[in-house]
């Protein structure tokens, strides 16, 4: 059952605003046009592009809420409320006019699947094994379907690291599958860490089909021509049939039979003209034929994953990189680069579109606006509080060394990683997708913060 705004206002309190930004949780203005944000990446083909917004520098913060727990999910929005899952295991609603909290509905694990909304329904995945659909006026449990069991990606001596004996969580395992939606056919579909891809019905939950995949699924389906597109920790892209599940054709990325760290589809698929776009961790970025999954082309990014979505406009993509830290444009037709954006860390953020802007967040809690007219020079940026408080103890010359993170410690041990991940965390990493609405950008943070910031057009 949810609970009130009343009974979790010392959960949910307001954190304290870093100096020059407004007070925590102030009302903000009304905004005379909401857009709707309904699920993850702006649409069911996760393009990214907020094409009815025309985007703008960063102005001031409309309000800042705490939610408990860390937000590696991207809010979706729907008549002027923003719903978005934590680590603490709640999904929070929250009124965009003043911030305040609408309710929270608690569940039994971390929520870090962006909801998507659908029929006055917010529909959403747990870490609990269940997959919810949520009244959206009042918090009120509609139906809940219960899946084989989510778990993390892990193993024993995990990317050959020590002790090898001991079993280790993937801690770059961040997100679990965010659900799509077919409107006309009133179905939702997702991806779960028992392996099946699910096809549920929106209104009352009943099963249609499952597709079983040979891993993890925690990558999101896109929609595209009736067909669900999904990446598997088997290493695979599966095109299905999105009334039945039949899988219409499959597409194999690289193994890494040494260390398994180079393996493995984390970044969700981009559908745009024909063509299915998605990143993976063996280290390329690849195009297919939407129809026959045959490659159109890949891209090699010099050995780091790719965990983000592609957004596209016209005829150019843009997605981030993990060890080499930057935003990529390339070409959508030929994978050819046009240029980087580099920043201070890993972006696990996916990059979003407005106006002339390419917004994303990285791992050290900078949140960067980068003009797509101008070979993405930065024009503007944004920190956490909790990057200007510890960015020159944790980081190296304003860059993430995991050997500066965890000095004298042993780098093939798993506790190295752990510690140095404890450390990233006091920054404030940004891993949630921005949501461009009103005129008004909203991302979570790994600071348990969820922010509204209000953009300023500069011309």
């Amino acid at each position: 059952m949810p609970q009130s705004a009343t009974s979790t206002l010392v959960l949910l309190s307001a954190c304290v605003m870093a100096a020059g930004m407004m007070p925590a949780c102030t009302p903000g203005k009304s905004h005379d046009v909401v857009s709707s944000s309904l699920s993850f990446r702006a649409n069911k083909e996760h393009t990214g592009d907020y094409a009815s917004e025309a985007g703008g520098l960063f102005d001031t913060l409309v309000w800042r809420i705490h939610t408990g727990g860390k937000i590696f999910g991207s809010p979706a929005i729907s008549k002027g409320r923003l719903f978005v899952g934590s680590e603490e295991g709640r999904l929070i609603a929250v009124d965009l006019a003043g911030g305040r909290i609408a309710w929270t509905f608690p569940t039994g694990g971390p929520i870090p699947s962006s909801p998507a909304v659908f029929d006055d329904m917010v529909f959403f995945l747990s870490y609990d094994g269940t997959f919810y659909g949520v009244d959206v006026i009042t918090g009120r449990l509609k139906w809940k379907f219960q899946t084989g069991g989510e778990k993390r990606v892990g193993a024993k001596g995990l990317w050959t690291m020590q002790p090898r004996s001991e079993y280790m969580d993937d801690p770059f395992d961040f997100f679990l599958s965010s659900p799509a939606i077919d409107e006309a056919g009133g179905i939702v579909y997702f991806g779960s860490g028992d392996g099946n891809v699910y096809a549920l019905h929106a209104g009352d939950g009943r099963l249609v089909w499952k597709f079983q995949t040979q891993g993890i699924v925690h990558t999101s389906p896109a929609l595209y021509r009736g067909k669900l597109y999904i990446g598997s920790w088997d290493r695979n892209l599966y095109a299905l049939d999105a009334a039945t599940g039949a899988e219409k054709w499959k597409f194999e990325t690289g193994r890494d039979t040494a260390q398994h760290l180079l393996e493995g589809i984390q970044s969700s698929a981009t559908a745009s003209d024909g063509k299915i776009y998605f990143g993976s961790r063996d280290g390329y970025f690849y195009a297919l034929d939407a129809e026959t999954g045959k490659m159109a082309w890949k891209y090699p990014a010099n050995n780091s994953w790719i965990l983000t979505t592609a957004a596209v406009r016209q005829d150019t993509l843009y997605l981030g990189t993990s060890d080499t830290y930057r935003m990529i444009a390339l070409n959508a037709a030929t994978g050819k680069e046009l240029y980087q954006v580099q920043a201070s860390g890993y972006v696990y953020s996916s990059p979003s579109l407005a106006g002339h802007n390419a917004y994303f967040g990285d791992f050290t809690g900078r949140l960067f606006a980068a003009d797509i007219t101008a070979a993405g020079r930065v024009v503007d940026s944004f920190s956490t509080p909790g990057r200007l408080e510890h960015a020159s103890t944790v980081l190296k010359n304003g860059k993430i060394d995991f050997a500066w993170l965890v000095p004298g410690m042993d780098l093939s041990y798993y506790a190295s990683t752990v510690a140095g991940m404890n450390r990233l965390y006091t920054l404030g990493p940004i891993l949630s997708s921005p949501v461009i609405s009103g005129g008004v950008l909203y991302f979570g943070s790994g600071d348990s913060c969820l922010y509204a910031m209000k953009l300023k057009h500069p011309f």
